[in-house]
């Protein structure tokens, strides 16, 4: 029997995700999950520009004698530029690393262009392989499930860690912030960290060999964050986006791109026309919901912007289009993919259907990081702790 239909009473995650529950007053878990989660990792005010100066001093003398003391990853969306500019503003050398995955929008690459030429930052573009990219795109078109967009964040991710090993950089700096993104239904998107399960799908449905695409094993992972740390920069400032992305217009000559993430195409056509139209999913409703429980926008505004289409229909169009044809379908292969059974990451062999696997993904683990990670946020907040205990005299 279908689930009835229920809406959150203080944002607009409802039950499209499958796996939302709701407390005595309609509150969802998500909402819950935010609040927690910003008591526990976000800084504001004198205290987190306190800490901030901490790490950053942190960054600086770890980087001494180096061309660079920190990697970012960029992208020309909002949040990645905005911690370019930070980063910049606390004295730090990064270096700026660009995966060109073939969607890139001619103002993606204008936004980073603009940005790192006025910041004076350094960019290395990492082109990949078109051929295989695309083959493994297409696989999990065929896969049918929700997780069309984990070859990019894979492959970002995995060249970050690459990057850094290679070039000795102990600081890895992120533009992950619970303010703007914890309304994530894991049901949604999932296997962000899972090679396993991107590996196994292109073997059922791919054709091209996977030679030089960019990946990594829970093995080389746990390997690369022996010597790394990975920081969320935005979770330490007084990040409210429509102030960074006026900042960023201001003062970079950086352009909106539409929606969160619609700076590469494929992503802007995946998230706005394939995951609403195929499985009933619009993650306008965990951007916005976020939003709400930040105090950016009301309740009523997010619902007046969920009446409107994702984007624009005939932008939609011409995406439609256009990707079938770069992806080297034809309109009828890809009507037969929209129309395939749904299928979620556990059909297929994956760590997250492995129940003996330490790295079986849950909801949270999803948006903030894998276990892995979580242990470097509580370092750095158990050297914090330190500081402030040294300093009161503790």
């Amino acid at each position: 029997m279908d689930r009835p239909y229920q809406i959150c009473s203080r944002c607009v995650m409802d039950t499209s995700d499958p796996d939302i529950r709701f407390d005595e007053q309609g509150v969802c878990n998500h909402c819950h999950d935010y609040d927690r989660l910003i008591a526990q990792y976000v800084h504001t005010g004198e205290d987190g520009q306190r800490k901030l100066a901490q790490i950053i001093e942190e960054i600086k003398e770890a980087g001494k004698g180096k061309k660079y003391d920190c990697l970012i990853g960029i992208s020309g969306g909002v949040d990645s530029t905005f911690v370019a500019y930070k980063v910049k503003e606390a004295g730090l050398r990064p270096l700026a690393v660009h995966l060109d995955n073939g969607w890139d929008s001619e103002l993606a690459v204008s936004n980073i262009h603009k940005a790192l030429n006025h910041l004076g930052i350094d960019l290395y573009t990492h082109v990949i392989d078109w051929e295989e990219f695309k083959d493994l795109q297409v696989a999990f078109l065929r896969a049918s499930t929700p997780d069309s967009e984990i070859p990019s964040d894979h492959a970002i991710v995995s060249l970050m860690f690459k990057m850094a090993d290679e070039m000795d950089i102990k600081y890895v700096i992120s533009g992950r912030n619970y303010r703007t993104e914890t309304h994530v239904a894991a049901a949604w998107s999932r296997g962000h960290f899972d090679w396993k399960y991107i590996k196994n799908v292109h073997k059922i449905f791919g054709r091209v060999p996977l030679v030089t695409y960019p990946h990594r094993t829970p093995r080389e992972e746990e390997m690369f964050l022996r010597k790394q740390v990975w920081f969320d920069i935005l979770n330490y400032v007084d990040y409210v986006k429509k102030d960074a992305m006026n900042i960023l217009q201001n003062q970079l000559g950086w352009q909106y791109y539409g929606g969160k993430h619609y700076e590469s195409i494929y992503t802007r056509f995946f998230q706005g026309y394939i995951l609403p139209v195929k499985f009933g999913y619009d993650k306008r409703k965990g951007h916005l919901s976020s939003l709400i429980c930040s105090g950016e926008i009301s309740r009523e505004q997010a619902l007046d912007e969920l009446k409107k289409p994702t984007y624009a229909p005939t932008l939609q169009e011409e995406d439609l289009e256009y990707v079938v044809k770069k992806l080297g379908l034809t309109p009828g292969e890809f009507e037969v993919i929209m129309q395939l059974p749904m299928k979620t990451i556990v059909d297929y062999p994956s760590y997250a259907r492995d129940e003996r696997n330490p790295l079986r993904i849950s909801a949270i683990q999803l948006y903030a990081i894998p276990r892995i990670l979580k242990k470097h946020a509580k370092k750095i907040a158990s050297r914090l702790l330190r500081v402030d205990s040294s300093k009161s005299g503790a």
